[in-house]
């Protein structure tokens, strides 16, 4: 049996509005935050504090993303576009103007040069990492295409979608390869454990899926949350994910047998978020896990095995 440990590290105040996105920056004590404020916010977790306002928008962010093998910042907004910002120069790259309405979910691949942009139109977007220019775009849904996950090997990306569909496509060439296990309300979260076994899905449902990725045929569901799963987060090197919910609460779960490990929530005696936790990040300067929340602010936990 595990024991585990968690305390709090720390807060970040100073959203005035709801944060839906935390990502982490090149640097290990950096982490980025941004919601239905005019900016994008930079934090250092080693001393706790506010650093500076990376980029101002005009519009929510609902999708941050650090470029693999970069320095860049990928910022989805409402309007459409995604923003690519130097985070060491804070100078505005490029600006992707092609979706007509919101960005949800940005992803990009380690062993090529592409980024993966999905909106609330139902299409996704491909661009070259190197020259921004636009390589592919498709339908993937009549609906919102909510979240993007990519295999470890990057040999699949699977969209999650707001009818509740799973869709799994071909990442070499993008082509569309088969629909997985639904929800019966939309898809919010994806993703793949780190050992490459299971895709997990979790949605509106307060449902979570785990698929054996061999052949992507269900191998458990369970209620994790009462309400909406927002996110799944794989620890980068002890054997626990994390998720987080609308019902204000994270839970820490062994990653091999899916059980219960902790719960963290204002009722389980820790001072932690009273509104809906909307994104979470495993920070790795210290391996901590970063919350966002309805609530305005981000959360520091220190989790120990």
């Amino acid at each position: 049996m595990y024991s585990l440990q968690i305390e709090k590290a720390g807060t970040l105040s100073g959203h005035q509005n709801p944060i839906f996105a935390v990502e982490n920056g090149s640097d290990p004590v950096t982490v980025f935050t941004a919601g239905n404020d005019k900016g994008v916010v930079q934090w250092n977790v080693e001393t706790m504090a506010f650093e500076r306002i990376l980029y101002p928008v005009q519009f929510s962010v609902y999708a941050l993303h650090l470029i693999a093998n970069s320095t860049l910042l990928a910022i989805g907004t409402r309007d459409g576009k995604v923003h690519v910002v130097d985070t060491q120069t804070q100078r505005l790259v490029t600006r992707l103007e092609h979706h007509q309405r919101p960005v949800f979910a940005i992803k990009s691949f380690s062993s090529k040069p592409e980024l993966v942009v999905s909106s609330e139109d139902g299409t996704v977007s491909i661009w070259n990492t190197g020259t921004f220019d636009l390589l592919y775009h498709f339908k993937v849904s009549d609906q919102t295409v909510r979240t993007i996950a990519i295999s470890n090997d990057e040999r699949w990306v699977v969209f999650g979608t707001k009818e509740g569909h799973v869709k799994l496509y071909n990442a070499v060439d993008h082509t569309f390869v088969e629909e997985l296990t639904a929800h019966t309300r939309p898809v919010t979260s994806l993703s793949f454990s780190p050992d490459g076994r299971y895709l997990l899905t979790g949605g509106r449902d307060a449902q979570l899926h785990v698929l054996d990725v061999g052949g992507f045929g269900l191998v458990k569901d369970f209620t994790p949350h009462l309400f909406t799963v927002y996110a799944i987060a794989y620890h980068p090197t002890l054997p626990v994910f994390a998720t987080a919910s609308r019902d204000k609460s994270i839970k820490i779960w062994a990653a091999g047998d899916f059980r219960l490990l902790r719960a963290i929530s204002f009722e389980k005696g820790f001072d932690s978020h009273f509104l809906s936790i909307n994104d979470i990040v495993w920070n790795p300067f210290k391996n901590q896990l970063v919350s966002v929340s309805d609530d305005k602010r981000a959360m520091v936990w220190d989790v120990t095995l």
